[in-house]
């Protein structure tokens, strides 16, 4: 977007939309709007009228095409320069409307992008980076805000430039640069209630894509079966997941397949999940506003009374990375791409 056309859209919200140190903007009520610098949230003295709350949210709804109404008192959508945009309208909410504007600020960072930046070392950068050449199946965990489709994207935009990618996400946000890429995402409900395309189903026409790799922005919910029975099939992929630990996401991908029926079971699930995922990349934004990679974690495709074995490679102890009793996952799979490891991996 223009100046000219952020100013149009965002009216007295121009000045933080053009800010590129401003992450995130959020609007509680017309009197109080944060922003978020820096990964540290402050209190703007800005002051709107509800009339231009609500006339910001439809100039910049109508670049999405989506729609809230009563029938659908939220709505979270794309805006043109990549920001993402969500609303909540009363009586969710319970006076005001509640609106937050996540800004694209990922810049197209490599994972050595990452590592100059401090959010891991140039070791892991280049062992995350032959994991991808490899083809290894990698879950992003976090919290949010926490960096995951940062990391995610630096990820994606490692794999060859010969393989074919696509990518399923609720909203797009991800931008790999990468020059075979089909982008997917979800579409609500019309005004009949008919017409939604959920995560399920775009990961289930995704594989008649023929993909090198898929890519789902965010497991959230049942589409988490979907995605193992397609990593399990052999093809590679990523995805993001909300967890507090690398060891808590992987409870919880064992969790969330669960809803998609009662015939899944956890005897199916937990031989599944442990034979899909490769590694494991927790990441944290800590109380100063320093966004890094806190754990690296492999799986060994063991499994003991439902309970998966996951071993820590790094973890970061305040002040440096430590280096834990961790292996490379799937040793085979770098030697099958030519890559030379690091001594590390062999010891």
């Amino acid at each position: 977007m223009s100046l000219t056309d952020m100013e149009i859209t965002f009216g007295a919200l121009a000045p933080y939309m053009c800010d590129r140190e401003i992450e995130e903007i959020w609007i509680n009520s017309p009197e109080r709007i944060f922003i978020a610098r820096g990964g540290l949230n402050e209190l703007t003295n800005l002051m709107l009228s509800a009339d231009e709350v609500r006339n910001i949210v439809e100039r910049a709804l109508m670049w999405s095409g989506r729609r809230l109404d009563l029938s659908h008192p939220f709505v979270d959508a794309r805006l043109p320069d990549g920001s993402r945009l969500h609303v909540a309208i009363p009586e969710i909410t319970p006076e005001h409307w509640a609106i937050n504007i996540r800004k694209h600020l990922m810049r197209n960072f490599s994972l050595q992008d990452l590592a100059f930046s401090g959010a891991m070392t140039p070791q892991i950068a280049t062992v995350l980076s032959d994991s991808v050449t490899a083809g290894v199946n990698i879950l992003v965990s976090g919290g949010t805000q926490a960096g995951k489709t940062t990391v995610l994207n630096a990820l994606v935009s490692a794999i060859p430039v010969q393989e074919r990618v696509i990518t399923i996400e609720e909203v797009f946000e991800l931008r790999p640069n990468l020059p075979d890429v089909v982008a997917m995402q979800t579409r609500s409900a019309n005004l009949q209630g008919g017409g939604e395309i959920a995560l399920r189903r775009l990961i289930k026409e995704s594989l008649r894509m023929r993909p090198s790799r898929i890519i789902v922005g965010e497991v959230r919910e049942a589409e988490a079966l979907d995605l193992l029975i397609a990593l399990n099939s052999g093809l590679p992929g990523m995805g993001t997941i909300h967890a507090n630990s690398a060891r808590d996401a992987i409870v919880k991908l064992q969790t969330l397949p669960l809803l998609a029926g009662e015939n899944i079971s956890q005897k199916f699930i937990a031989p599944t999940v442990a034979s899909a995922i490769d590694l494991v990349i927790q990441v944290a934004l800590d109380n100063t506003g320093k966004r890094r990679i806190v754990e690296v974690a492999s799986l060994s495709g063991r499994v003991e009374n439902d309970h998966i074995e996951v071993e820590t490679l790094w973890r970061w102890q305040g002040e440096k990375y430590e280096r834990g009793l961790g292996t490379l996952p799937h040793i085979e799979k770098y030697r099958n791409a030519g890559i030379l490891l690091n001594e590390w991996a062999t010891q």
